[in-house]
Order: C-alpha cells, then structure tokens, then sequence
C-alpha cells in the first residue's frame, strides 16, 4: 500500500495513537467489561428465547400465524 493513500494515513493514525496512550488502554478495558456485561450476562438472565419456550420446533410457522392473528384482530 503507498504510503500517501488515505487508508494507509488512517491506519497509521490509529495504530500509533493505541501504542502510545496509557489511560485509554484502562479506559478501554473499562469499555470492554461493560459491554461483556451488558450483551452477556444480562441476556443470559433477562432475556430468555421467548420463540423457543412458545413455537415448539417451528419458530417461521409461529411468527407467520401471529403475525396473520394479529393483522385479522386489528
């Protein structure tokens, strides 16, 4: 890659700035745990797979009759 193309600048802008801060690295390790947490543990205890408790085995048929259910009530 030549070193005057944009990606090139881009890359070399970003990798020198993560090699050279000192508390970005502990703020990013911040950051990480966070969203480990969030997307994770959180999903794990609050959100359980509501499809898999109702459909049964065939989670399109389910979402199509409720879909079609729902359009003929309103």
């Amino acid at each position: 890659m030549r070193k005057e193309s944009f990606l090139y600048r881009a890359y070399d802008l970003y990798s020198d700035g993560f090699r050279h801060m000192r508390l970005g690295r502990t703020l990013w390790t911040i950051i990480l745990i966070k969203l480990f947490i969030i997307f994770a543990v959180l999903k794990l205890f609050f959100f359980p797979n509501f499809l898999k408790q109702h459909a049964l085995g065939d989670e399109a048929g389910f979402v199509a009759t409720e879909l079609t259910d729902r359009a003929v009530k309103d």
